[in-house]
């Protein structure tokens, strides 16, 4: 091969690597992730942000925390007892994401990987007697946690690591275009393969978008008309039910007053 041979030989590989060194870097740029927990004025609560070609795709702010129940052996070494973890979500966390049409995905890890939250949402549309409505719902939900860490687990009968997983999840259901909020606290039921116990999962102070954000960093409209309904008729019960217990207790000390007299 001769000189000019070799140069176009060598222009057209620096070509190449230049073209894979462009296509790397926009992958790079493409997608960003970011804990904002510090701009949280609650000490329990969490920010994350997921953004695609400098752009904000998923919003998620919220509190978790999750009860984990496993096995431990008796004084006697023949019994098992069952014990508890309190596992909260914990400020700093490492997140990373994903953004599509219809499809998106936010992970969590903390305590050095011990812990990992993964949360699916989907987007979907259904005819309604109004037309075609689109939604977006929470629709998985897993949680793989080590129970060989010494922080939270006490000589657990089965260490290591142990997947929990929801079930025909349609949580956090929104119209779409909309952010989902709630104060009140929702629990998730997960199935762990830990002797398929369950985990419950504890969400609160939820504002949530996995799609059609408008505003960098900015939430759209909130929608939170069920979670007040769900919220207002609880506190209505408890209301009447102290009503009804304030009553009777005062009932039964009347009672008592007329008998001794």
């Amino acid at each position: 091969m001769d000189l000019r041979g070799r140069t176009l030989l060598s222009g057209d590989r620096l070509r190449i690597l230049l073209m894979l060194f462009h296509a790397m870097a926009r992958i790079t740029a493409e997608q960003e992730v970011e804990n904002l927990s510090g701009l949280s004025t609650n000490p329990e609560k969490d920010i994350f942000v997921v953004r695609e070609n400098g752009t904000t795709c998923l919003m998620a702010e919220f509190a978790a925390k999750f009860i984990v129940p496993y096995d431990v052996w008796a004084s006697n070494y023949v019994d098992l007892i069952t014990e508890q973890a309190d596992i909260a979500l914990t400020r700093g966390a490492e997140v990373k994401g994903s953004c599509g049409l219809n499809e998106s995905e936010l992970q969590v890890f903390w305590v050095d990987r011990a812990y990992t939250l993964k949360m699916l949402f989907v987007k979907e549309s259904h005819n309604t007697s109004k037309g075609p409505e689109a939604t977006w719902r929470l629709s998985k939900v897993q949680f793989v946690y080590d129970s060989s860490e010494k922080t939270h687990f006490k000589d657990a009968m089965n260490p290591g690591k142990h997947t929990a997983n929801s079930h025909r999840l349609a949580a956090l259901v929104t119209p779409a275009g909309m952010s989902y909020e709630c104060q009140a606290q929702q629990t998730i039921s997960l199935a762990s393969s830990d002797h398929q116990k369950t985990v419950a999962m504890i969400l609160s102070a939820v504002h949530i978008q996995p799609f059609d954000i408008i505003s960098d960093f900015v939430f759209s409209e909130e929608f939170s008309d069920k979670c007040f309904i769900h919220h207002c008729a609880i506190s209505l019960v408890l209301d009447w039910l102290s009503f009804i217990f304030a009553l009777l207790l005062s009932s039964m000390v009347l009672a008592q007053l007329w008998m001794s007299d």
